[in-house]
């Protein structure tokens, strides 16, 4: 016969335990429901990487605190009220999060150590995302030598470059460069072919691995014209493609164009059509 006032264990505390998460777990989902749909955007973003712890100032990668742009530090400072300040803040903190911690997710896909010096890439987070510069170096050769043929090494990065762009949706642009003094075994090709088929291989084996053509913006070669700073015009650290990823599409250039071009509305009444009057024979 069980005694009168017997413990009967602490199932009843586990129970309130998983009560008290679920109602945190619905609160955090209605208040995150109720916010900007930028700010929605952004964090569905970041959620979608394995990887967020942040990463340190020495990383390779810019941090936070100096990818506030100028414009930002003084808008802060005008006489708006700080309450119409903080949702733009917040999802430019997000946004960051974010691109930092793809960024982070493209070294360890590579296995490569951020601080490696001469190291074959280089990520650095933009006001707009983010720039991949791929080197090709003669330790680790990105494109056969004077040629526009990717090496193993060359197609592995871009096949994992591929899974990150159409994984998190990013709009394209790939710019190809190459050094100074090189010898091409054909007069008529120079460092203007060579760079711009190097940026097309690029293109095209980025396509080849499942990125949408509609997300690339636009494919360039720059011969030697755009060294890197500090490096001398012969560098080999001049050989390289550059790869810029952004969440928002960039204006393409003929839309530019065809704004530039059409004429300014007059302050008049509209002209009307002028009727054709066939020649009198």
């Amino acid at each position: 016969m069980a005694k009168k006032g017997a413990h009967h264990g602490g199932a009843w505390k586990v129970a309130y335990a998983d009560f008290v998460t679920a109602m945190m777990a619905l609160f955090m989902v209605l208040w995150i429901c109720a916010q900007d749909k930028k700010i929605l955007l952004s964090t569905s973003r970041y959620f979608q990487s394995p990887f967020r712890s942040p990463l340190s100032a020495n990383s390779g990668v810019m941090p936070f605190e100096k990818m506030q742009d100028k414009r930002e530090e003084s808008s802060s400072k005008d006489d708006t009220p700080s309450g119409q300040q903080q949702p733009s803040n917040k999802d430019k903190q997000i946004e960051l999060s974010f691109l930092n911690a793809v960024a982070a997710d493209f070294y360890r896909l590579l296995h490569l150590d951020e601080d490696l010096s001469n190291k074959p890439i280089d990520v650095q987070v933009t006001s707009d995302g983010l720039r991949v510069t791929l080197f090709d170096r003669a330790k680790r050769p990105l494109f056969t030598e004077g040629g526009a043929d990717l090496t193993e090494w060359g197609q592995f990065v871009m096949q994992n470059l591929a899974w990150l762009i159409d994984r998190h949706h990013f709009f394209v642009t790939i710019d190809g460069h190459t050094r100074s003094n090189m010898v091409f075994p054909h007069e008529n090709y120079t460092g203007w072919e060579l760079s711009t088929d190097r940026a097309n291989t690029s293109r095209r084996t980025l396509v080849h691995y499942a990125v949408d053509p509609g997300l690339i913006e636009r494919v360039t070669g720059y011969a030697d014209t755009i060294p890197v700073p500090g490096e001398p015009p012969s560098s080999e650290a001049n050989e390289r493609i550059t790869i810029s990823l952004t969440l928002v599409a960039r204006e393409h250039p003929s839309e530019t164009l065809k704004r530039e071009l059409e004429p300014a509305p007059s302050a008049g009444a509209a002209a009307l059509p002028v009727a054709f009057t066939p020649p009198s024979s």
